[in-house]
């Protein structure tokens, strides 16, 4: 079902993610957090714009586990924890902050 950004038409997959990581800019973020009744904060920002960072670096969009300690190293401990980032993103920080953030489902999220 695509999504509107901009005057343009996005194709995502049955889960709402980008079919195309490249066709992703701060745009989607806002239409997919409105879709969810959620309003995007600078903290958000912050990790949607980590989660970014890091899948440019590795290729990969890191499983809640591994994005915990990934962004507890980068921000420090009271933001990498898990009540942290569930408080942000309620449906789960792996998928949807990598939704957000137009990167594929994380490998592990089911």
């Amino acid at each position: 079902m695509p999504i509107e950004v901009s005057g343009k038409s996005l194709e995502t997959d049955e889960e709402g993610y980008l079919a195309n990581i490249n066709e992703w800019e701060p745009g989607v973020a806002e239409v997919m957090s409105k879709e969810d009744d959620l309003e995007l904060t600078s903290e958000h920002w912050d990790i949607i714009n980590f989660l970014r960072e890091y899948y440019e670096e590795y290729q990969i969009a890191p499983a809640v586990r591994v994005l915990t300690k990934a962004v507890g190293k980068r921000m420090g401990k009271e933001k990498g924890n898990s009540k942290y980032l569930y408080g942000l993103f309620p449906y789960g920080p792996g998928k949807q902050a990598c939704r957000y953030a137009g990167l594929p489902k994380p490998t592990g999220c089911v």
